[in-house]
C-alpha cells in the first residue's frame, strides 16, 4: 500500500525535490503550490509513479491551511506524511527598515513560516488520531523545513530566524504531545541552498563568502535537504522524533 505525502511550498527549489524524492520512494505526492498554479502542475507531472495531485492555496490564513489540507487529503485517499516547507524570506534588518515595514514583515513570515506549519500540524493529527479511531491506523509523520538560522541568528533576516526556531520548538512539543498516538515529529535546518531565491546571492562576491561557510566550500544542492527529509518521512525509526538534523555543510555547528 502506497504512501500518502502532502508537501508544502513544492512549486520550486526544496520542496519539488522533496516530492520527487518522496515520488521516488512511492508516495502518491500532493503538490502544494501558493500561488503559481502552473509551477505545481509541472511539478506533479515530472514526478515518478502515478496518482500524484496538485492543490493551491494561500497557507498564510488558517481557512485557506484547511481547505489545502482537506483537498489534498481528499484526493489522495487520505495523508500518512505532512512535510512543512513552504515559507518566505524577505531581507528587513532593523537599520534602514521603517516600523511599519518592519511589522508588515513579521505579520507575514509568522504567518507563512510558524502559523502555517502549526494550523496544518493540528489538521494532520486530528486526521490521524481519528482515522486511528476508526480503525484505519493512526501513525504518521510530519517533518518541518527549518533552518540553521534558527541557532545562529539573521542580522538582516530576524522574523525569519524567529520563525524557524518557534518551527523547531513547535517540532520538538509535537513530538511529545504525539508519539502517545503514533506520529514521529521532527525537522530538518539546511544551511544555504541553491534554490532560485537564493541564486542571486551567490553570484559574485557575496557568492564567494557564502560557500565559504562550509569546508566544502559550497552550498547545498535542493535534493541533499531532501534526501534527509525522504528518511524522515520513512525509514527513519520513530526514535529519532523531536530530532532537528542539520543539514549545513558544516557551515554552522552547534
Amino acid at each position: 500500500m502506497s504512501t500518502h505525502s502532502l508537501v508544502t511550498g513544492a512549486g520550486r527549489g526544496i520542496g519539488s525535490a522533496i516530492a520527487a524524492a518522496l515520488a521516488g520512494a512511492g508516495h502518491r505526492v500532493a503538490v502544494h503550490a501558493g500561488h503559481d498554479a502552473e509551477a505545481g502542475r509541472k511539478v506533479a507531472a515530472s514526478l515518478p509513479g502515478s496518482g500524484h495531485t496538485v492543490v493551491i492555496g494561500d497557507l498564510s490564513t488558517a481557512a485557506e491551511c484547511e481547505r489545502v489540507f482537506r483537498e489534498a487529503a481528499d484526493r489522495l485517499g487520505g495523508l500518512d506524511v505532512l512535510v512543512n516547507n513552504a515559507g518566505t524570506y524577505r531581507p528587513h534588518p532593523v537599520p534602514g527598515t521603517s516600523y511599519a515595514n518592519w511589522q508588515d514583515v513579521w505579520r507575514q513570515t509568522m504567518n507563512l513560516n510558524l502559523f502555517a506549519p502549526a494550523n496544518l500540524s493540528w489538521l494532520m493529527a486530528d486526521h490521524l488520531i481519528n482515522r486511528a479511531q476508526d480503525g484505519g491506523g493512526g501513525r504518521g509523520r510530519i517533518v518541518n523545513v527549518g533552518s540553521r538560522g534558527a541557532f545562529r541568528g539573521e542580522a538582516e533576516t530576524p522574523a525569519y530566524a524567529a520563525s524557524k526556531a518557534g518551527l523547531h520548538a513547535l517540532t520538538q512539543s509535537l513530538a511529545v504531545a504525539l508519539a502517545p498516538h503514533g506520529i514521529v515529529s521532527t525537522a530538518v535546518a539546511p544551511g544555504f541552498v541553491d534554490t532560485r531565491m537564493g541564486r542571486p546571492a551567490l553570484e559574485g562576491e557575496s557568492g564567494v563568502a557564502i560557500r565559504a561557510q562550509s569546508p566544502f566550500n559550497r552550498v547545498a544542492e535542493p535534493e541533499e535537504v531532501a534526501a534527509a527529509v525522504l528518511w524522515l518521512a520513512g525509514d527513519a525509526p520513530e526514535w529519532v522524533s523531536g530530532t532537528i538534523i542539520d543539514v549545513n555543510g558544516a557551515s554552522y555547528l552547534r
